[in-house]
């Protein structure tokens, strides 16, 4: 198993909000890491949150000495990165005051994938003719969708797609979903909505599934996106079960 991911600031933005954090060796008690995050805010705000949301993290999971599982040590390590980037944001108000990001962590393990995720980014697993979202999204239209107010397909279009009701930044406790699923696919992507704005989960299945090599894989998938606007930032990372 390997992961592989790219970080794009995409056509139009001026700044990339998105960061990301690869790691197919163990980070403290964790075997492996991967996170993508994606950063909201004013005059770099966005940047500082979704960088200083990971390092915070990885703090986190390189000093932790206790006993839990790999589910409690990473949605622990989200909730401490919340607290720290809204010390941050407190105590440089003019410069970072509004800052927030989304934050997706994945470990993966002894055949299982543990997630730890708050916002709309988002974690897949796809091959075998399928691709299924393992996350929720945190998001206004989410919450129509689950209402029967929206179609799915209405969702993907609708003027306020980007609202998230979740956040780190925003909240002094914030609500982290902890999922536990198998890894019965051959690959899992994790994803800011940069590439899921602009690419249909069944276009992205079918870039994972082409001949190009792992990395050729994440390249591909954000110049699909450019190609179709590339209005945000775009951050792929691509773990393939087959690759040694």
């Amino acid at each position: 198993m390997k992961g592989f991911g790219k970080s794009d600031i995409g056509r139009v933005r001026a700044l990339n909000e998105d960061s990301i954090f690869v790691s197919n060796t163990p980070v403290g008690r964790l075997p492996n890491l991967y996170i993508v995050a994606d950063g909201m805010g004013g005059y770099k705000g966005g940047e500082v949150a979704s960088s200083s949301a990971i390092s915070y993290f990885c703090e986190y999971a390189e000093n932790y000495q206790g006993e839990d599982d790999i589910l409690d040590i990473i949605v622990e390590g989200v909730r401490y990165a919340n607290r720290m980037i809204i010390r941050d944001a407190r105590n440089d108000a003019e410069r970072l005051g509004g800052m927030g990001t989304t934050f997706t962590a994945l470990v993966v393990n002894e055949g299982k994938l543990y997630l730890a995720h708050v916002g709309d980014s988002r974690a897949y697993a796809a091959g075998g003719g399928s691709i299924r979202q393992i996350t929720a999204d945190h998001s206004y239209v989410m919450e129509l969708v689950k209402a029967g107010k929206l179609t799915k397909e209405e969702a993907r279009n609708h003027p306020d797609k980007n609202c998230i009701t979740r956040a780190l930044g925003v909240e002094d406790e914030v609500l982290v979903d902890g999922i536990v699923n198998s890894f019965d696919s051959r690959f899992v992507i994790l994803c800011t909505d940069g590439l899921t704005n602009m690419v249909r989960d069944e276009e992205i299945e079918g870039l994972l599934l082409s001949d190009w090599r792992l990395e050729g894989k994440a390249y591909r998938l954000i110049d699909e996106a450019n190609s179709r606007g590339g209005y945000d930032n775009i951050s792929v990372i691509v773990i393939d079960r087959e690759v040694g």
